[in-house]
């Protein structure tokens, strides 16, 4: 599992208070007799339904940087729990889509929501989250300026639809025998690395600091998350099961064009005409990642990672977040991008 340590301490501070104010925010969802609406929500958020608890509840990482960006910038973390809790709801609307459209049966080790609710309903509750979230950006009027409240909403819609538009290259990617790899970074740039650039950018924001350090925080997300989809794409195919909890073979075997993948299919050599050949069976997956290691596959996208991590720590440092928040930043941010699993 992923050495998070850094940030244990502030997450056993924080998360009472971010537990209370994403409460606060659901509520609205039962209020015309429809509890059973709300009772979707805190099951897909964790909190209740078989093996509830911090496991199925997530690691809260998007929110948690929210709410460090804020104390790092030089502001009480409270001042943005509006706002952390938005991006935790955001990002929950945007996972119950997300397995509604690869027909994922499982998430954090329980059914997914669509599977016990079906489709239709677990769609209605995915727009429902979104209204929520939004709702409970708008709390920010009461903790911060009214114009740094203005000022997250229209980032906060702006980051909607580049996770939407994330979303929308990666299914389109199913159906296209040939995915350029910028085509690759714009797909990685709004379905993982829009949100956390708003969590960072969003806390700033809640400080009112000078928008320059604003767009430093904005940085260090966008790369710190364009880093974490590399390393998942690099441990699909050549990760530690043991760690991973995953099969190596698996994005091979469901074809997934990850970017070790599309540098291998540009190169039009043996691990492309093994690709295009038909269909990956899990006896031949290994030879396969073999090749397209030898071809350079692995070393490209440890390079483009290695690069990504630079940038995202360059862009922390330009922020200069202060205090012990800053601390726990700089250190979070390197376990991660250290992780095996």
């Amino acid at each position: 599992m992923t050495d998070l340590s850094a940030i244990t301490s502030f997450t056993r501070t924080a998360h009472p208070a971010l537990r209370e104010e994403l409460e606060k925010a659901i509520a609205p969802a039962g209020d015309h007799g429809t509890q059973e609406l709300q009772a979707m929500i805190t099951y897909q958020l964790g909190w209740t339904g078989e093996n509830a608890g911090p496991k199925a509840e997530g690691k809260l990482l998007r929110a948690l940087f929210c709410l460090l960006a804020c104390q790092a910038a030089g502001r009480e973390w409270k001042d943005a729990l509006p706002a952390a809790a938005a991006v935790e709801l955001i990002h929950n609307f945007s996972l119950i889509h997300d397995d509604i459209e690869d027909n994922s049966q499982l998430r954090r080790g329980r059914p997914t929501v669509w599977k016990i609710w079906g489709e239709a309903q677990a769609i209605n509750a995915g727009d429902a989250i979104f209204a929520l979230a939004n709702s409970s950006l708008l709390n920010l009027a009461e903790t911060v300026s009214l114009k740094a409240a203005l000022k997250a909403g229209k980032l906060f819609h702006a980051t909607c639809l580049r996770l939407t538009q994330g979303q929308h290259l990666d299914i389109a990617f199913e159906d296209q025998d040939q995915v350029q790899l910028e085509t690759y970074w714009q797909m990685v740039g709004g379905k993982t690395a829009a949100l956390l650039a708003f969590s960072l950018e969003g806390g700033a924001l809640c400080a009112e600091v000078d928008p320059k350090i604003q767009a430093h925080y904005h940085d260090f997300g966008h790369y710190l998350g364009m880093a974490f989809q590399i390393q998942d794409d690099i441990l699909g195919i050549w990760g530690d099961e043991e760690l991973t909890g995953k099969s190596t073979t698996g994005d091979l075997i469901t074809r997934k064009k990850t970017l070790p993948v599309l540098y291998g299919l540009a190169q039009n050599g043996e691990f492309a005409k093994a690709w295009s050949s038909g269909e990956i069976k899990p006896d031949n997956a290994p030879r396969l990642a073999e090749i397209l290691d030898s071809e350079g596959g692995l070393a490209y996208a440890q390079s483009s990672a290695d690069q990504m991590t630079g940038l995202a720590l360059e862009a922390l440092e330009k922020a200069d977040p202060q205090g012990e928040a800053g601390e726990i930043l700089f250190k979070t941010a390197r376990q991660l991008l250290s992780r095996r699993d």
